[in-house]
This record gives structure tokens, sequence and C-alpha cells, in this order.
């Protein structure tokens, strides 16, 4: 039981680790996000401009 005790532990810190990373990589933005970003805001004022 001490050895499926200890590989869960592991498994839970490797979990927790990769949630705090995935979550921190996040933060600032790039050039080509913030340009895909505008670029999805035209195309979604286009759509709506058609639409009226």
């Amino acid at each position: 039981m001490t050895g499926l005790r200890r590989i869960l532990m592991i498994l839970l810190m490797l979990l927790a680790i990769g949630g705090v990373m995935a979550m921190s990589g996040c933060d600032d933005q790039g050039p080509a996000e913030e340009a895909g970003e505008e670029i999805d805001d035209a195309v979604d004022d286009a759509t709506d401009a058609f639409d009226d």
C-alpha cells in the first residue's frame, strides 16, 4: 500500500505543478496574440455592421 500511496502522491504533485505552470504561462500576451485579437474584433465589427 505504501508504493501505491507514493505513486498517487507523486501524480498529485505533478498535477498541481502542471496546473500552476499552465495558469502562470497565460499572463503575458505577445504581439501575435494581440494582432489576432484585433483581427477578431475587426471581423466581429464587420459582421455586426453587415447584420444591421
